[in-house]
């Protein structure tokens, strides 16, 4: 009797495990396939929460999740923690850092987004955007070191330079930065500082277009703006930033009755400011740019990758990309198609119509086109302070204000990965909201950092080199 070799299981291999990622490996789990999912950290993280961690509002472990623990009783799924710098789409492999290759059969790719500075990068050192836990741990030192570094000032100018916090950006990352920054300011840290009052702190939030929170109706953009001033932030819009350095930035339009510390030019006037930070634009990682140019695929101005109606490419039917990664639009019978917006659970729903039109090819069926439920949208300004835009079968649903902001609350706190983290949450938010203090105001690194000095740019350079030492 000869024996019958089982055929093999198809291989997917998924590039990413954020919100796309991680639901589009979820839903193959009780699929005939091998999955393997690839990281270059190795946690999930809830990015909407991110800006708490980076104003200490919240501590790392309560926003992110080990990846392997996601996915311990999911038996088909292999976690690797790796950098993918190369998708040979000819032998179907996928290349990472330290030259291992994974080959596939079906491969989708969520590999996110990074910040974008519209040909600007120059500026990143001087304006962090924030996309990880280390782009949160970054900021959480300059914003504390700012107020440290303020309290050794004898100069008034030089001290005033420090407590002006700038948000580049008014989307509902820079909003919420906002908003967070002068409640800090104001409730957190008065009472422990005595050269300083931490509450003369300014912050500025700068937006290029007329508004605020463009996703949202003019009315929920105009409730935003006017709760944020409310909480003492400085907003303008149609501030267009065309320059930044170590001791500030420059913006395009004028503004009338510049406050102390600001000069004007012809066309132009001057912000300083030590701590800026950058919510302004998003970029797609550089690997859609790779599998564009070897797989024949078009890219945006933002360089994610155009897909065809299920999701795939046309070339190579065998590869999705969603999430941040993808241009795609939704397509709903009756209706022209429209662009997916760069949220969350826009991710959530490509990663699981990707896993089902794998399956289904599988299977040797026709794909489905991607169609996008839209949920709306949701902001927090600050304490008691939101806006919630929710759409609804009997039309929008628009509110702002104390419940509104109990609605994110406990939005928030439902999608979050794992119990403990909904149970942590809850409890750092409920102590922070009796006691207006912030637990997770821990910064490391200072014997390696000149910062809390009040060094220049120049000088944190040459410390780092000094630290460093020569090269080998």
């Amino acid at each position: 009797m000869t024996s019958v070799t089982p055929p093999a299981r198809p291989r997917i291999v998924i590039i990413g495990c954020g919100f796309g990622g991680l639901e589009a490996a979820r839903a193959l789990r009780s699929a005939p396939v091998d999955v393997t999912v690839v990281d270059r950290t190795n946690h999930h993280l809830f990015q909407p929460l991110l800006y708490q961690v980076a104003t200490a509002g919240l501590s790392a472990p309560a926003i992110a999740a080990p990846i392997r623990h996601l996915f311990r009783r999911q038996a088909n799924a292999t976690v690797l923690l790796g950098e993918v710098v190369r998708i040979d789409v000819q032998a179907r492999a996928v290349h990472l850092k330290d030259g291992l290759a994974l080959p596939y059969d079906h491969l989708i790719v969520a590999a996110g987004a990074a910040h974008s500075y519209f040909g600007n990068d120059q500026w990143a050192p001087y304006a962090p955007g924030l996309k990880t836990l280390d782009d949160a741990f970054d900021i959480r030192g300059r914003i504390l070191l700012a107020f440290e570094a303020a309290e050794k000032e004898p100069e008034s100018q030089r001290r005033a330079d420090w407590l002006t916090f700038v948000v580049i950006g008014g989307g509902p990352t820079g909003v919420e930065m906002a908003g967070t920054l002068a409640e800090i300011a104001r409730h957190t840290l008065p009472g422990e500082f005595r050269n300083i009052d931490p509450a003369t702190a300014r912050v500025i939030l700068l937006e290029g277009s007329d508004r605020v929170m463009q996703s949202m109706p003019p009315t929920l953009s105009q409730r935003a703006q006017e709760q944020l001033e409310k909480l003492g932030v400085d907003v303008r819009v149609n501030a267009r930033v065309t320059a930044i350095d170590e001791d500030g930035l420059t913006v395009q339009k004028p503004a009338a009755g510049l406050p102390p510390g600001e000069t004007r030019a012809a066309d132009s006037y001057r912000i300083r400011s030590k701590c800026i930070i950058w919510g302004a634009g998003v970029a797609a990682s550089p690997l859609g740019r790779q599998l564009a140019e070897s797989t024949g695929a078009t890219v945006d101005r933002a360089g994610r990758v155009v897909v065809e109606p299920d999701l795939s490419l046309a070339s190579q039917p065998e590869i999705s990309v969603i999430g941040d990664l993808a241009a795609a639009k939704s397509h709903t019978p009756g209706q022209e198609p429209q662009p997916v917006p760069g949220v969350s659970p826009a991710a959530k729903q490509m990663g699981r119509a990707a896993a089902a039109n794998i399956l289904r090819r599988i299977a040797g069926q026709g794909t489905a086109a991607f169609r996008y439920r839209d949920y709306g949208n949701l902001a927090t300004i600050g304490r008691n302070s939101a806006v919630v835009d929710l759409a609804s079968p009997l039309g929008p649903v628009r509110f702002s204000g104390y419940f509104a902001w109990l609605f994110w609350l406990f939005a928030h706190v439902f999608f979050l990965i794992g119990f403990r983290n909904r149970v942590v949450v809850l409890m750092d938010w409920a102590w922070a909201y009796w006691t207006f203090a912030r637990q997770a105001r821990v910064v490391t690194g200072l014997a390696s950092t000149p910062v809390q000095a009040g060094a220049s740019a120049s000088e944190v350079a040459a410390a780092e080199a000094a630290h460093k030492g020569p090269a080998a």
